[in-house]
């Protein structure tokens, strides 16, 4: 199964030894940052393209989830801890998740993955920005094989892109050692490259939504509905044991929501056909 960005992918520096809180979590405000404080640029150019490209997706629809997990406020390390949940569903796609998180006034995390309906031979879409004080740490985009290798007009558009310079190319990290070969991991070092990696995710956008336009839907009991149900089945799987992204929920929380939040929100499994 190939692997995709996660949450918090730079949340264990800011992790100190402090014991886990065992607070619940708190309906966070409306706002995408949570307090006051600029957001950093690329995290707003991001999610705006991104709430764009869901506006031009075919049957766009609500994707229910708990209230409370729409908006949610918690400490860690003595910081407040926001975090809001964008969610919708469309044809081809079963879940399309915006994620945008704040840390106090510094840490800020933007994290977006489309899964797809198995029924539809397409990738998984994945983005994370991590920005600070000091800039944009990561920045992350692929599209991601549910099954085997990209699907043959994805692969070969993905190929024909023209692909942006930048000056820090980062090296993957191991739990995330299978995307695909067109993954950029970047540290942007200026504007000019925050706007090239806007850019890039822009095209990875256009790609998959060619590939939605264009996509039929295969029958629930077909060969391959299911072995990329079982894709996802173990994508899920392989997720939920990313002990990062637990203990920094944990930590912010308790481990009982944050099992609830990794279950139910980030990384639910697909439904069966």
């Amino acid at each position: 199964m190939r692997g995709r960005i996660c949450i918090l992918l730079a949340a264990p520096p800011v992790v100190s030894s402090a014991p886990a809180s065992s607070q619940s979590p708190d309906a966070g405000p409306e706002s995408s940052c949570g307090e006051s404080g600029a957001i950093h640029p690329l995290m707003d150019a991001l999610a705006a393209r991104i709430r764009t490209f869901w506006q031009g997706l075919p049957e766009l629809e609500a994707f229910a989830v708990s209230a409370d997990l729409e908006a949610i406020s918690g400490s860690l390390d003595g910081e407040s801890l926001f975090i809001r949940n964008e969610l919708r569903r469309c044809r081809g796609l079963r879940k399309l998740h915006l994620e945008t998180a704040r840390l106090g006034a510094g840490l800020q995390i933007l994290h977006c993955v489309l899964f797809p309906d198995p029924s539809f031979d397409l990738p998984v879409f994945g983005a994370d920005i991590v920005a600070g004080p000091a800039g944009v740490s990561a920045a992350i985009v692929d599209l991601s094989p549910v099954c085997g290798e990209l699907p043959a007009g994805i692969g070969e558009a993905l190929a024909a892109r023209p692909r942006c310079s930048f000056v820090q190319e980062r090296e993957l990290p191991g739990w995330a050692s299978i995307f695909s070969p067109y993954v950029r991991f970047v540290r942007p070092t200026s504007a000019a490259e925050e706007a090239g990696f806007l850019d890039e995710v822009s095209g990875f956008l256009d790609v998959l939504a060619s590939a939605i336009a264009t996509s039929e839907a295969q029958a629930p009991t077909h060969p391959a509905t299911l072995a990329r149900w079982q894709g996802q089945l173990r994508y899920c799987k392989q997720q939920k044991q990313n002990d990062k992204t637990r203990r920094v929920l944990e930590k912010a929380f308790n481990p009982e929501w944050a099992d609830r939040y990794i279950e139910e929100l980030l990384f639910d499994d697909p439904p069966a056909p």
